[in-house]
């Protein structure tokens, strides 16, 4: 059971972060909109999709959850703090959708970094 949930912690924000990368990677216009309103167009849409992407695959894998929890929470920091400071909790009018994804990959991050700090030397 205890496997279950530790791959359970390790999907949900993989899967989060690996969604989001078709938006990135294929210059959704929503996309394009988010990052242009942080003048960071295409170069940090880009950036954070690589990063994202990284981060995803390092979660997944066991033995480096660790470092890829740590990348995350930073990473969902720069994004939380770009919701809160200048795009707005709400963006093209989605209800708030993406800043509670990376709250929840925020979160998620947190937990992962907690389970798997004994084995980050792993």
């Amino acid at each position: 059971m205890k496997n279950y949930i530790n791959w359970a912690f390790r999907l949900i924000p993989a899967i989060i972060l690996l969604q989001t990368l078709f938006f990135k990677f294929t210059a959704h216009p929503d996309s394009v909109a988010i990052f242009s309103k942080l003048n960071a167009e295409p170069f940090g849409r880009l950036f954070s999709g690589v990063l994202e992407l990284i981060t995803a695959i390092l979660i997944l894998n066991p033995r480096t959850t660790f470092w890829g929890a740590l990348l995350g929470f930073f990473t969902m920091i720069g994004a939380i703090a770009s919701h809160i400071f200048i795009i707005g909790i709400e963006t093209n009018n989605d209800g708030g959708k993406l800043f509670f994804l990376a709250l929840t990959v925020f979160i998620f991050c947190i937990v992962l970094l907690f389970k798997f700090k004994k084995t980050k030397n792993a």
